[in-house]
């Protein structure tokens, strides 16, 4: 078992790799405009959890994460090869809806903030 601080690097390193693999490497068309957001390791170094996203939004999760299970192997593989650890961990991959979501929590303070804006015109005029 690794300290929090080792898995957060391996997964900070792997994050690294894995783009420079999707811009360079990767020849699929499902994988095209793909950002790794985050990966999280687990302390057993069993597991990296990479979440990404892709221009499209969700539209192309479907597509985008089943192309990223088909090329699992070939990436854990190239990863293997630059990054050096004893045991590699199996790649998972995740949608990270965070920009989404960020997107929305915007789109309602917005929509708050007008709506108190016209609460207070209003009680000015009166």
């Amino acid at each position: 078992m690794v300290s929090e601080a080792r898995a957060r690097r391996i997964g900070d390193r792997i994050q690294e790799e894995l783009s420079v693999l999707f811009q360079r490497e990767v020849s699929d068309p499902r994988l095209v405009m793909l950002t790794v957001t985050d990966v999280e390791v687990d302390r057993e170094l069993a597991f990296a959890t990479v979440f990404v996203t892709a221009t499209g939004g969700e539209e192309r999760m479907e597509e985008v994460l089943q192309a990223l299970d088909g090329a699992g192997g070939f990436l854990r593989h190239e990863l293997a090869s630059r990054i050096n650890l004893r045991n590699f961990p199996r790649l998972r991959f995740r949608w990270d809806f965070s920009q989404e979501r960020g997107a929305r929590i915007d789109e309602l303070l917005d929509m708050l903030s007008s709506e108190d804006e016209g609460d207070t015109s209003e009680i000015r005029d009166h």
